[in-house]
Order: structure tokens, then sequence, then C-alpha cells
């Protein structure tokens, strides 16, 4: 069983999917779930979902760890012509997954109790990202 989901960001930050793929899968049985983000300056995460501050330190962290491209620290880059924020996007998409694999028991996502499903968008700008899911049932 596959499908896609559609996320549309308003530019960096988390965006939780969490509740579309639960639902997709609802009455599913037992299997594997795996999500691809389709883009190679997104990523996936699995990550706390009751406290929003997680999701904005996460956010912080990664911009100071590769700050944008039009920084003197970030000089060296080579790939610019899509902007300030798209080599500093890609390099943050090769650190962090753009694959996961979720156990699914009877229909629904074995994640622990605060976890959650997030589109990590690296872009400053809005974008429409493409999330492919596949399940197999055992």
């Amino acid at each position: 069983m596959q499908t896609g989901f559609e996320i549309n960001t308003r530019g960096q930050g988390l965006y939780e999917v969490t509740r579309d793929v639960a639902l997709w899968l609802s009455g599913a049985g037992d299997g594997l779930l795996t999500l691809l983000v389709q883009h190679s300056s997104a990523s996936l995460l699995i990550q706390e979902n009751a406290d929003p501050d997680v999701q904005r330190d996460l956010c912080a962290y990664f911009s100071r760890l590769v700050p944008r491209g039009d920084t003197p620290e970030m000089s060296y880059l080579v790939h610019t012509l899509e902007g300030p924020d798209d080599m500093p996007a890609h390099i943050k998409a090769a650190m962090l997954p753009v694959s996961l694999s979720i156990p699914v028991q009877r229909g629904r996502l074995v994640l622990g109790t605060w976890q959650g499903i997030y589109l990590f968008e690296h872009r400053d700008a809005p974008h429409t990202r493409k999330l492919t899911a596949h399940f197999r049932a055992d």
C-alpha cells in the first residue's frame, strides 16, 4: 500500500505530519511504514511533539551549525545560484534523515508518547514538499 502527501511549508521550520500519516494507516494492520521526502533540501525527523520549544531550539541549533551562504563563515560555498539559503539547506539535508522506518501495530504508528513525525523545511521561502509513504504488511 502506497500513497503520497503534499506538505505546504511557510519557510524554515518543522511541520508535523503525524496525524495525516496516522489517518492514512488506520485499519492497516501490522507491518512497517517507510516515509521518504522527495527533496534534497528538506529532511524527516521523529521528534518531541509536546513542547514547541523543542522545534524552535532545533531550528536555532541547525541555523547556527550551518548558517546562510551569505555569511562570512560560509564564503567558501560555490553553489550559490539558488540563493544564500539553498546550499545550507542541502548540507542540513545531508546531515539529517530523508527517510524513516516506523513499525505499525493494528494500524497505529508505534511511536513514543511524546513523539511525532516532522518534515524539516530547510529553505527560507514557502515550498510544497512531497512525501511518499509505503506500508508493507507483515
